[in-house]
């Protein structure tokens, strides 16, 4: 028997938020019921500041299936959606004190159906936003994509196919794609370890921090109308400028500090010193 958490147990037997929101204004849905585990999660999302209101679930699943969606729906609530995004797997299995290793894909389902819900929302579609759609299908058991499997390891420094069959479910079934498995988590670590930003070239360096840019930082500040581009490197000393709305912008340093330092340290190095123009 799985040793569970005391508030695990709680957010089993008394889960809160249970059902759907009439109307919602974002969806997202994850699982199958014919692998195991599903979650419906639906939000309702202010206008003009993205907070979240509410947030409701619905999930076929086990315990930790129903705690973790629960623990969600939880910590979800009051923050925008930005805030939101930010949130892990590993942040709902430390919220609820804790889950068995066997049991962490059910955060990771959490994580992911918050991630499509905000893709939902921002996308305008009303219908189902898949994660992974169109992506390569690495366990064919599970329906789990290249994609997922690598964010899992990114996200929980996985280092063997136990540990990702425990996060996502992948090679859990026939056990065909165990070797797949195997290849995707060498050739992560592989890449990682050639990732040292100390050790690149100038230009390396310059293509690494105008992709976090472009890839991170730039979409969120043109949802307000405004974009940053890279101005110097000089060592660890990056220099930027805000452009567009963001150009002299009140806001301007908030931005720099909780949004764009955060990406490039996080992305690329922590030691990074970060200043605009």
């Amino acid at each position: 028997m799985w040793q569970y958490t005391e508030k695990v147990y709680e957010y089993f037997k008394n889960p809160k938020n249970v059902g759907e929101i009439e109307n919602p204004d974002a969806v997202g849905e994850i699982g199958s019921i014919v692998c195991g585990d599903a979650l419906k999660l639906t939000l309702r999302v202010e206008k003009g500041t993205e907070k979240i209101l509410d947030a409701k679930f619905k999930t076929f699943g086990c315990a930790s299936a129903i705690a973790s969606s629960s623990a969600l729906t939880e910590m979800v609530k009051g923050k925008t959606l930005d805030e939101a995004a930010k949130i892990t797997n590993q942040d709902i299995a430390e919220f609820l004190g804790g889950l068995p290793s066997e049991k962490m894909h059910c955060s990771v389902m959490g994580m992911e159906a918050l991630e499509a819900a905000i893709k939902n929302y921002r996308g305008g579609k009303a219908e189902k936003v898949i994660i992974g759609e169109n992506e390569r299908v690495v366990c064919k058991c599970f329906n789990v994509t290249e994609s997922v499997i690598l964010k899992a390891i990114k996200v929980n420094k996985l280092k063997t196919v136990e540990e990702v069959t425990n996060f996502t479910k992948a090679g859990g079934g026939c056990r065909q794609c165990l070797g797949e498995i195997d290849k995707i988590i060498k050739d992560y670590w592989e890449q990682e370890e050639h990732r040292d930003f100390s050790k690149m070239t100038m230009v390396e360096k310059i293509k690494h921090i105008e992709k976090v840019l472009a890839e991170d930082v730039n979409p969120k500040l043109k949802r307000d109308g405004g974009w940053i581009e890279l101005m110097d490197l000089d060592g660890m000393k990056v220099k930027l400028r805000f452009l567009g709305m963001c150009h002299g912008c009140p806001s301007s340093g908030a931005t720099l500090k909780n949004v764009v330092e955060k990406e490039l340290k996080e992305k690329v190095d922590p030691g990074l010193i970060i200043e605009a123009e």
